[in-house]
């Protein structure tokens, strides 16, 4: 006796109609909830201090792991942040900043 269970035939298109649909729901509730309940001009200042850095945040939590698998040796991509971190802090543009990390990694593989 066959015990598996009995496959129901869903029609391509269906599938992903639901599949995208609950992506766009899950991706605007956390948009739109903050606009229905919050009114903008009472949020409190220490409030928008940790909205205004959660760019920031983001950005640096999406690069970090980068920065440790970019190479075999994690010190060639934490060398690279390093220089990045620094000439960012410089004031440079963020042009700078990118080529500045690649120009010191490429001679840094050619000299080893």
């Amino acid at each position: 006796m066959n015990y598996s269970p009995q496959k129901v035939a869903i029609p391509v298109e269906y599938d992903h109609s639901f599949i995208i649909a609950g992506m766009a729901l899950v991706t605007y509730i956390p948009r739109m909830l903050p606009l229905v309940f919050m009114d903008i001009e009472k949020v409190p200042e220490w409030v928008q201090a940790i909205l205004r850095n959660v760019p920031y945040a983001a950005l640096g939590a999406l690069i970090f792991p980068g920065i440790l698998t970019v190479h075999e040796n994690s010190w060639y991509g934490m060398i690279g942040g390093i220089i990045a971190i620094v000439v960012a802090y410089l004031g440079a543009n963020l042009i700078i900043v990118v080529v500045s990390s690649i120009v010191v990694l490429m001679l840094l593989s050619l000299l080893i």
